[in-house]
């Protein structure tokens, strides 16, 4: 059953279909315009003049994206602290997101990319047939709106430690 199984998994995963071109460090961010859990639309071009986190997740309540939101959650004040906004966007919906965030206390705001048109602008959507779904990747964006990183590989147990010590790095230098 292990072997089906296995080969079962591997070749739904080959038939996705991968995103549009990911943007790189340097290039514009792309634009978006979502509604957040409480049903507030919001646009990239509402962080100008802020550095932003965006990270992309697979699914409202499943166990990685769950320990990366709640390690958002319990850094937001050093977020803050340095004049940083964090973002989560998935294709979830509305509703979905007013559970999840309400359930883990999200201090953030999380967007509903329901047809996943945004994720696909960032090259991130995955199309499994059966499914889409984000993949896990984040991007930093400076206060010009320009992605100065992109994460590819993220491990949510450690990537907000990680995206917070970019911040802190980039901050700095953009101020000597």
């Amino acid at each position: 059953m292990k072997t089906f199984y296995a080969l079962f998994l591997s070749t739904f995963i080959s038939v996705a279909a991968i995103a549009g071109e990911t943007p790189s460090a340097g290039e514009p961010a792309p634009g978006f315009r979502l509604q957040d859990q409480n049903g507030e639309w919001h646009e990239l071009q509402d962080y100008r003049g802020s550095w932003l986190a965006v990270y992309f997740y697979p699914k409202d309540q499943t166990p990685g994206c769950t320990t990366e939101a709640c390690n958002f959650r319990d850094n937001i004040y050093a977020f803050k602290a340095i004049g940083a906004e964090v973002v989560g966007i998935s294709l979830d919906d509305v509703e979905s997101h007013k559970e999840f965030s309400d359930k883990y206390k999200l201090p953030f705001i999380i967007l509903a990319d329901e047809g996943g048109a945004v994720a696909d602008s960032y090259g991130v959507l995955r199309d499994y047939k059966l499914i889409k779904i984000a993949s896990r990747q984040s991007f930093l964006v400076n206060p010009e709106g320009i992605i100065v990183k992109h994460y590819e590989d993220v491990d949510p147990d450690t990537h907000t430690q990680e995206v917070l010590s970019d911040l802190e790095t980039m901050m700095s230098k953009s101020t000597q």
